[in-house]
């Protein structure tokens, strides 16, 4: 697969303290990835999934996260609707629009909407969110944790609890 570094931040010591100190998921989420950038290796991710569908929560970026995992049902189903729904919308000859943290053995995979890309590869500190997340990681909501601090602790001083 190809590399793309997409949602990754320079190391420096201000990053891995702020990383140190999110939640698990979060910390995974702006992680490196590697896209799938051909569609037979999109093929060989979602095969991988396939195989093992037990335990992937199932993320619509801008809906709550869910709480508990996907039954296998209802995560093959995603799947093959998500895999329809990509090769219709983004007519492309190529993907290069799911990243996987670890292709040979994913635990998280992002999925970004064909009609929402933006810029999803390369450094911002500001990246288009995917649309959709699948996870063995319990999400938290991502919109949420994206506020910039400054900007939430204004939030939060005017409307306090």
């Amino acid at each position: 697969m190809a590399w793309c570094p997409a949602a990754t931040m320079p190391e420096s010591t201000s990053v891995n303290d702020a990383v140190a100190n999110m939640p698990p998921y979060l910390a995974a989420f702006r992680g490196s990835f590697t896209s799938a950038l051909r569609w037979p290796q999109l093929d060989a991710l979602w095969d991988r999934v396939r195989a093992a569908p037990e335990g992937w929560y199932v993320y619509a970026i801008g809906e709550p996260p869910p709480t508990t995992p996907a039954d296998a049902e209802a995560l093959l189903r995603f799947v093959s609707e998500i895999d329809a729904l990509l090769r219709r919308e983004h007519d492309e000859d190529y993907c290069g629009i799911v990243y996987a943290d670890a292709p040979a053995a994913p635990s998280m995979i992002k999925i970004y909407d064909p009609n929402n890309l933006g810029v999803t590869c390369g450094y911002s500190t500001n990246p288009p969110l995917p649309g959709w997340v699948l996870s063995r990681l319990a999400p938290v909501d991502v919109e949420a944790a994206r506020q910039a601090g400054g900007r939430r602790r204004w939030w939060q001083r005017l409307f306090p609890g």
